[in-house]
C-alpha cells in the first residue's frame, strides 16, 4: 500500500491507501503483494479487451520503433490514416471523418468548440448556447465541466464556467413517469423542445448528451422513442447533437454505438475509452463530411490545437484495438453474455439499500437508497458510495461510485462495466463479492443508525 506524503506521487486522492498494482491479465489485476482482484469495471469503464493482450502492446512497440511522434500540425502518417479509417468504418451513417485526441474530456471540449466554430464559419455566429441534461457529466476540463451537472466538481471552478441550460434527464426510476407512457416532459423530449424554443433555436449551437447514462445517472436507459424525438428536434430547429459516447459507447452496450438500436445518428460522435482500451490515451471527435467541408472552405481548421492530438502510439493502440475487437468478435460477445450478467446482477436487488439495477450490455448501475418505497437517497455525509467501493476491494472486486444524481448532491451509486471477454464464471464472482460488501455496508449501517439517514 502506498498513500500521501510517501514518495512523491500526487496522487487522485490524497486520502486513501492504494495497492500497487505490477500486473494484468483478462479481467484481473494483480499487486505487489500477489493479491488478485476481479476488474468489475475496467479501471474506468477502459479494458474493454481485457488486460495483458500482447498484439496490441506488440502494435505499439512496432509503431514506436518506427516513429513516436511527429505534430499533426506539419504531417500525417500510416497509423493515424489507418486508424481513421477502421474506426470511421464502424461509426453509423454518415459519421465519416476522425479527430484523434488523448481523453474524453478533451475529445467533448474539442466537439463542443466545433458546434460553436461550424456555425460561426457558417455567418450564423450567434448560435452558441449549449443544452445539456441534468444529471450528466461529459469531463472536467471546463467546458466539459460546465456542460456536466456535477455541482460537487463544479463548486470550486464556478467563476470560470460558462452558463449551459438545462433540461431534466429521461431518468426512469426518478421520473414521474417511471419510463412508461404517458411519458413526462424529460422522458418524452418535451422539456428539451420547451428549452429550445423558450431560448430561441438562432442562439443554440448543440445538445449534448450521453444516449445511455453513464456514471452520473447509473447506466440508466431512456425510453426507446427519447433519442428519435431529439433528432427529429435537433433537425427541425437546426441544432447540431452531440453524442458522447465516451462512456458507453465502442461496443460497452452491446452495439458499436449505444444508439444504434434507435436507428438514430448524431451530428457529432465522441469516443474515448474503450476504442484503445486502455494501452494508450486515445479519443476521437467523428464529424460527417459535410461540417468538415465547412471548415475546409472557411478558416482551414478546427481551432483545437492540442500537442498529442493524431499521436502515431496512439493511433497504432487504437487500430490493433479495433483489430482485436473484430477478430475476437468481442462486441457480438458483449450483446451476447450481456443476459447473463444482468441476470447474475439482478439477484441483489433483494439486499435492503439497492433501490434500483438497471444498464445495457456489459454496464449496469446499481442505485443504492435509504428507502426503498419513497427512493430517498442516503444523505452524503453517509459515503454509503464509497463504503461500498472499500468494501467491494476488500472483497477482491474493483467497481465503479458515483455520487450526487438524486439532487445534485445526495445520492449514491455503484457501476460494473467488465471486460468483454468475462467468464460466466467470473460475472456469478462479481455478483457474489458485490453482495458481499454490500452486505457488510448494510450492516454497518443499521448497525450505526445511519440506515435512516436521509438526504
Amino acid at each position: 500500500m502506498t498513500q500521501y506524503p510517501h514518495g512523491h506521487v500526487f496522487y487522485r486522492k490524497l486520502t486513501r491507501d492504494y495497492p500497487t498494482i505490477v500486473r494484468g491479465a483478462g479481467c484481473w489485476l494483480y499487486d505487489a503483494t500477489g493479491r488478485a482482484y476481479l476488474d468489475g469495471c475496467g479501471g474506468a469503464f477502459v479494458a474493454n479487451i481485457g488486460h495483458g493482450v500482447r498484439e496490441v502492446a506488440d502494435a505499439m512497440a512496432a509503431q514506436a520503433s518506427r516513429l513516436a511522434y511527429v505534430s499533426g500540425a506539419a504531417f500525417t502518417h500510416p497509423a493515424v490514416e489507418e486508424f481513421a479509417r477502421a474506426l470511421a468504418a464502424l461509426c453509423p451513417g454518415d459519421l465519416d471523418h476522425v479527430y484523434p485526441l488523448t481523453s474524453g474530456s478533451d475529445a467533448i471540449e474539442a466537439a463542443l468548440k466545433l458546434t460553436r466554430q461550424y456555425w460561426a464559419e457558417t455567418g450564423r455566429s450567434a448560435k452558441q448556447t449549449i443544452i445539456a441534461l441534468a444529471p450528466a457529466y461529459h469531463g472536467n476540463t471546463l467546458l466539459a465541466l460546465s456542460a456536466s451537472a456535477r455541482e460537487h466538481y463544479k463548486s470550486y471552478y464556478s467563476g470560470w464556467l460558462v452558463e449551459v441550460v438545462r433540461v431534466p434527464a429521461p431518468y426512469p426510476y426518478r421520473c414521474a413517469c417511471g419510463g412508461t407512457p404517458p411519458f413526462c416532459p424529460a422522458c418524452s423530449g418535451d422539456a428539451l423542445e420547451e428549452a429550445i424554443v423558450r431560448v430561441g433555436p438562432e442562439r443554440i449551437a448543440a445538445f449534448i448528451a450521453e444516449p445511455v447514462g453513464g456514471s452520473s445517472t447509473g447506466a440508466s436507459v431512456a425510453p426507446p422513442p427519447y433519442w428519435r424525438r431529439v433528432r427529429e428536434l435537433c433537425d427541425r430547429h437546426g441544432v447540431l447533437f452531440v453524442a458522447d459516447e465516451v462512456l458507453v459507447g465502442a461496443g460497452r452496450t452491446g452495439t458499436w454505438s449505444s444508439l444504434q438500436p434507435y436507428g438514430v445518428v448524431p451530428d457529432v460522435l465522441v469516443l474515448g475509452k474503450g476504442i484503445a482500451g486502455g494501452y494508450a490515451p486515445l479519443s476521437a471527435v467523428v464529424a460527417p463530411q459535410r461540417i468538415a467541408d465547412v471548415f475546409a472552405r472557411g478558416s482551414g481548421a478546427l481551432l483545437h490545437a492540442q500537442t498529442f492530438s493524431h499521436h502515431p502510439v496512439s493511433c497504432a493502440a487504437g487500430l490493433a484495438t479495433l483489430q482485436y475487437l473484430a477478430s475476437h468478435r468481442l462486441v457480438e460477445r458483449c450483446a451476447a453474455v450481456a443476459p447473463r450478467f444482468h441476470r447474475a446482477v439482478a439477484q441483489l436487488a433483494d439486499l435492503e439499500i439497492v433501490g434500483d439495477i438497471r444498464g445495457r450490455g456489459l454496464l449496469a448501475g446499481i442505485e443504492l437508497v435509504a428507502d426503498r418505497t419513497t427512493r430517498a437517497a442516503f444523505a452524503r455525509w453517509a459515503h454509503v458510495a464509497e463504503r461500498v467501493t472499500d468494501a467491494a476491494l476488500a472483497e477482491g472486486l474493483v467497481v465503479w461510485p458515483n455520487v450526487g444524481h438524486a439532487d445534485g448532491i445526495n445520492g449514491d451509486l455503484v457501476m460494473l462495466a467488465p471486460p468483454f471477454v468475462v467468464t460466466e464464471e467470473e460475472i456469478e464472482q462479481i455478483a457474489a463479492r458485490l453482495r458481499g460488501a454490500l452486505a457488510r455496508v448494510t450492516s454497518e449501517l443499521s448497525a450505526s443508525g445511519e440506515a435512516a439517514g436521509r438526504s
